[in-house]
């Protein structure tokens, strides 16, 4: 009866954190490559990229927060909100006209720079060397980067800073005709220097300025305005944000004094003609009275002209207002972005049309606001777009009513104008005459004598007029780059150089096909391990006549060796003799290599030992041995050669070996033969064991009747060259032949920490190989019991 080998369950495996910190540790070095080249790069980024400064300044609006509407108001009470106010006025420092202005006092017209090894600098504010242009076309000239470059002390290099080889020499102070354009450098360049520059326009720097420009609140709930300006430049930075709250500031006072001007626009307009008829009424009336010798009037008929001339007053009095109420009306039906009450109509509104009015501008700015966030048609806009209209047709409700109340004024006092008139038809004519041009003298000198108290009144208020904000702390240079920031880049390189080194080395693991580890091959397979060989020692070559040898007998590689060895003796025990085959999924896979090792260590412990080479295709087998192949076991099966033929003898060794022979025609029928079987027989007889050598069971199917024959078969996997499917074809031969005998070898075995399993087998709870003891050796370097372990450096030192 044949012993067979115990098949167990599945292996019980847990998690080895420490195993998985050896995964990393063991490529610490791809980490360190990673971190190293991506701290290079962010070195070479810092290095090559320009710093970007930030300066700031702030302003505070109008300390104006409107109190809410009552109900007889007739509209809803809201807070007043400084957010919506700060958002709207953003839209007006960044219009182009706010822009445009501040540009306009910058010295933007021409750009310096000084051209370095790795960057290029621009020099403003400072001026190296001064270009006088002589003419210029105002929008078509060349807008081209020049670079310029000492010759010697009378003449220096111009040409196109992208192409260094149309290189012109000119005199200091002669004038160059490029690009529409005439200009003459007069002051002479600095030797050993490249300077660069290029003439800009207005509308150049607005992008620039636009670009770098934000604007928020300072705090929540203040009406202090925050501005930041942003380049590469921190005086320009400084110098443009100054310019841009200044020309704002300008432009508020220019806005708010427009109703006003329009008012004095309007006086004038009507004082002209006023003084016309004034001089015109004066001199009929002087002429009238020469003329027809009177000297003065009756009581009763300058009681009648003063009526007359305050009625007129009183009249020219309300058209002013009639003005200023229609220009109310204009600027709600034009749909300004504000509502500018006039200075005539400050003591006629009510408090309910104000507060209108105010409630007017904030929803206008708050809808603005809303702009810069969602489209015209979103809910949002829609909604504040209602309460715009809502409002609008509040106010024009009350506008028409002021105006309708004006109107019909002035209509009474034409009623009464025309009653006056009408009473002077009693009185003769010639007083009659006298007492009309006495009339409009003096309405006209009180009509002008008020508009001139009028302009007066709105040039007085216009002056007193001041802008809705003011500088509170002005913008310097900041020098500290915020861009790029040193700490923020190399520290991203960092992260970014781990995440790369650990990814790297679990892509290369999630690609990994192969086996490198026996918990790996428990993890697939219920088949059994009896021994783990580690990796030869030196180098192999292809007759592996070292390991034939075992010239180092104490090294851990010998000592797997005899491990496998040791667990092969429990293997069909109740045996004299075993026949032993060895096969392995495909070739390079070594199992002619453990072959010959297993035949070396038992001969070593006086056991017979028979080797044949049964790979009838491709061994290399007797090259071990030193022999030839010209006769061989496809000599013996064909019948061309006896046994005592093909044997043979390595004294040396102890160790008898039959190659493989020619190569047959038909290999797998050979092997299939009784001849093949009357010979394991016959060397069963004589030996304590016989090894044999087959084909790959994965590439060909030679081995299959050595395999069902033999008392022991042993599976080679070899670390990092079997596949991972290599596993699985123990258990499929078992299935399919009723195979009970197989077991595993994992040959090679270097302990390479990045591509083990982080499992670990728990032979605790049964689960496992727990049948044979065998080891992998790893873990014990430094025990002092191998010749060739890897000593650490505090192991030399106790030594000492």
């Amino acid at each position: 009866m044949t012993e067979t080998i115990q098949e167990n369950k599945g292996v019980s495996q847990s998690i080895d954190f420490y195993k998985i910190f050896r995964v990393f540790l063991s490529r610490w070095y791809w980490i360190a490559a990673t971190v190293g080249i991506a701290l290079s790069i962010a070195w070479v980024y810092l290095w090559y990229t320009p710093p970007i400064y930030q300066t700031g300044a702030s302003l505070k609006l109008e300390d104006s927060s409107p109190s809410s509407l009552g109900r007889d108001g007739g509209v809803q009470a809201s807070n007043y909100n400084y957010t919506d106010k700060i958002q709207a006025e953003s839209f007006t420092i960044r219009s182009n006209e706010v822009i445009s202005n501040a540009v306009k006092t910058l010295d933007y017209k021409i750009s310096y720079y000084l051209k370095g090894r790795v960057r290029t600098t621009e020099l403003y504010p400072n001026v190296p060397f001064v270009i006088e242009i002589i003419k210029q076309d105002s929008v078509n000239f060349d807008r081209a980067l020049y670079e310029v470059t000492a010759a010697d002390d009378e003449h220096f290099n111009l040409y196109l800073a992208d192409n260094d080889k149309l290189k012109t020499v000119y005199k200091y102070g002669q004038n160059i005709n490029i690009g529409n354009m005439i200009f003459r450098i007069k002051d002479k360049i600095p030797g050993k220097s490249t300077y660069q520059f290029k003439f800009n326009s207005k509308e150049d720097f607005i992008g620039r300025a636009m670009g770098g420009l934000y604007i928020g609140e300072a705090a929540r709930f203040t009406n202090v305005m925050s501005l930041s300006q942003t380049d590469a430049n921190a005086v320009f930075a400084a110098d443009i944000l100054n310019a841009i709250m200044k020309e704002y500031v300008k432009y508020d006072i220019i806005q708010r004094r427009r109703s006003a001007k329009q008012t004095v626009d309007f006086i004038d307009s009507q004082l002209g003609f006023i003084d016309n008829e004034a001089g015109k009424s004066g001199s009929n009336l002087a002429n009238f009275k020469t003329q027809n010798k009177l000297v003065d009037m009756s009581s009763s008929t300058s009681m009648t002209v003063g009526k007359l001339s305050d009625f007129e007053k009183q009249k020219t009095e309300l058209k002013l207002k009639q003005f200023g109420i229609r220009q109310l009306q204009e600027q709600l039906n034009s749909n300004k972005s504000k509502i500018e009450i006039g200075l005539d109509l400050d003591g006629e509104l009510n408090s309910g049309l104000s507060l209108l009015v105010t409630q007017l501008n904030s929803l206008l700015a708050n809808r603005e606001a809303k702009l810069s966030q969602f489209n015209s048609d979103s809910q949002p806009v829609k909604n504040i777009d209602q309460q715009i209209a809502n409002v609008k047709a509040s106010i024009r409700s009350s506008v028409d009513a002021m105006l309708k109340k004006n109107e019909q004024t002035i209509r009474y006092f034409d009623n009464q104008i025309a009653g006056v008139t009408q009473s002077m038809s009693t009185i003769p004519v010639k007083e009659q005459n006298f007492v009309k041009l006495q009339t409009n003298f003096e309405v006209n000198n009180k009509v002008r004598t008020f508009l001139s108290e009028k302009k007066l009144d709105a040039e007085m208020n216009a002056a007193a007029v001041v802008s809705g904000a003011s500088i509170v702390n002005p913008a310097y240079p900041s020098y500290y780059a915020i861009s790029p920031n040193a700490n923020k880049a190399y520290s991203t390189a960092l992260t970014l150089g781990l995440a790369a080194g650990f990814g790297l080395i679990l892509l290369v693991r999630f690609l990994n096909p192969y086996i490198y580890d026996k918990e790996t091959v428990e993890s697939l397979t219920h088949t059994p391990i009896i021994g783990v060989i580690r990796k030869f020692p030196d180098f192999i070559d292809q007759d592996s006549r070292q390991a034939l040898s075992l010239s180092k007998p104490k090294s851990v590689f010998a000592e797997s060796v005899r491990s496998v060895r040791t667990n092969l003796s429990f293997l069909a025990s109740h045996k004299q003799s075993k026949v032993i085959c060895i096969t392995s999924e495909i070739s390079g896979e070594g199992k002619s290599f453990v072959t010959v090792n297993l035949a070396s260590t038992l001969a070593l412990i006086e056991k017979r030992v028979v080797l044949i080479a049964a790979d009838l295709r491709k061994s290399k087998l007797h090259k071990a041995f030193g022999s030839d192949n010209k006769k061989g076991l496809s000599s013996l099966l064909s019948g061309q050669a006896t046994l005592q033929d093909v044997m043979i003898h390595d004294d040396m060794h102890h160790i008898d070996f039959i190659p493989s022979g020619p190569v047959p025609p038909n290999p797998s029928e050979l092997l299939h033969t009784e001849a093949m079987k009357e010979l394991l027989k016959d060397l069963q007889a004589k030996y304590d064991y016989v090894l044999v050598d087959t084909a790959p069971v994965g590439l060909v199917s030679d081995a299959i009747p050595l395999i069902r024959s033999s008392d022991v078969n042993l599976f080679v996997i070899r670390s990092g060259v079997s596949q991972q499917r290599a596993a699985n074809i123990p258990e499929r031969l078992s299935r399919e032949y009723g195979l009970s005998n197989l077991a595993i070898v994992l040959n090679a075995f270097g302990d390479d920490a990045l591509y083990s399993n982080y499992y670990t087998t728990d032979y605790s709870r049964g689960g496992g190989n727990s049948t044979y003891y065998y080891s992998d050796y790893s873990g014990y370097s430094g025990s002092g019991y191998y010749d060739d372990e890897n000593r650490k450096w505090w192991m030399f030192w106790k030594k000492k």
